[in-house]
């Protein structure tokens, strides 16, 4: 799969409905960097006029995913990834337009050529940050990915 924005909102429709339905989209992929946005609406509100948690979680994971898959496409090797933990912190209402941004491209390469190279599963944080149309950080989320060569 050619990593694009329009393929990566695809395979959510077919993969991840749950979050395509809640209006999850992939904006903008590199190797370094990709960006996802949500807007609060009726079908992924909370009881307190905001996003539910769990749809920003699942904003923030796609961010961090996608960008493990990417570096897995280019190894060209058999890799499996999965998520191993995660930590969340919340500072603002998540209103209206909210854009997650994961900028760890360049940890998880890394962590992929080590696998590649040792034969050893591997471990990594990477972080993504939401925030909203003001620019206001709204909530924070660190994933542990593991990989391994199949």
């Amino acid at each position: 799969m050619k990593f694009t924005p329009s393929k990566l909102n695809t395979f959510l429709f077919f993969k991840l409905p749950s979050a395509y339905w809640c209006g999850v989209r992939v904006k903008n992929i590199t190797s370094q960097q990709c960006t996802a946005t949500v807007r609060h609406r009726w079908i992924n509100q909370n009881p307190f006029n905001s996003m539910y948690f769990a749809v920003q979680a699942m904003a923030a994971e796609l961010t961090t995913g996608a960008l493990v898959m990417h570096a897995i496409k280019q190894s060209g090797k058999n890799i499996s990834m999965l998520v191993a933990n995660n930590k969340s912190s919340f500072t603002k209402k998540a209103k209206g337009k909210i854009s997650f941004v994961c900028n760890d491209g360049n940890l998880i390469a890394g962590a992929v050529q080590k696998a590649i190279d040792t034969g050893q599963g591997q471990t990594l944080w990477m972080k993504s940050f939401g925030t909203d149309e003001k620019g206001d950080k709204v909530s924070e989320f660190e994933f542990e990915w593991t990989i391994k060569v199949k």
